[in-house]
């Protein structure tokens, strides 16, 4: 138990007397967690739902479906795991609005994983961004098997117009994992691309995104 370690040793303390940044994965989840489960620690527990996701980005992704079944995971500890998500993504998606997107690269990946990399069915979003190139707002739109038939360049040009955005950034997920832009996705693009440009509204980019990561479609030549 938590309670049985030194002083110094226990996750609270240890955060207080040497800052957050000393202590492992495992014991700043204990610490939201708080309690363990009947004859487990809160550490154990901790370190277990680590492992079932495949770490913290893991766990910050996983839905609330995905959570509930878990031993020792009850309502009010579902809760605060899903509100940290929730303010993780708000503070990056903040960050986006301050500075231009384009010299942010990281922090919009990290938006879109939180946001869309671990759904199970496609999703298709649009950052909406001024003159500047900050972000305005960040939406879903279409969800679904997405082709040319399903997302509809009419919907993103109204959306685009009632931000007033200079520019988009589309940005759809492939739960099979796969990393690479498909045909598919190109004529997409290349449709959405054209419908926009009418109105002078640039693509910047298309990305894919997984739970690993996203892949820009402008940096293959594709946009």
């Amino acid at each position: 138990m938590v309670r049985d370690l030194p002083r110094d040793a226990r996750p609270r303390e240890k955060l207080l007397t040497r800052g957050p940044q000393a202590l492992a994965d495992a014991e700043l989840l204990a610490l939201l967690l708080r309690t363990g489960t009947a004859g487990q620690s809160v550490l154990v527990l901790a370190q277990q739902l680590l492992e079932r996701f495949g770490g913290l980005s893991g766990l910050l992704q996983a839905t609330p479906a995905a959570l509930a079944p878990v031993k020792g995971l009850g309502p009010a500890k579902r809760a605060e795991l899903l509100a940290v998500t929730e303010m993780v993504r708000r503070a990056l998606a903040e960050r986006l609005r301050e500075r231009p997107v384009l010299d942010s690269p990281a922090a919009v990946a990290d938006v879109l994983r939180l946001q869309l990399g671990h759904r199970a069915h496609e999703v298709f979003a649009v950052l909406f961004l001024d003159n500047q190139h900050r972000l305005i707002a960040l939406e879903e739109l279409f969800r679904g098997t997405l082709d040319q038939t399903s997302v509809y360049p009419r919907e993103v040009a109204l959306r685009a117009l009632h931000h007033n955005a200079a520019a988009v950034i589309l940005a759809h997920n492939h739960p099979s994992g796969a990393r690479e832009p498909s045909a598919a996705d190109a004529a997409l693009t290349r449709a959405l691309k054209d419908a926009l440009g009418l109105l002078d509204i640039r693509v910047l980019d298309h990305l894919i995104v997984t739970r690993a990561g996203c892949t820009s479609m402008a940096q293959r030549g594709l946009v």
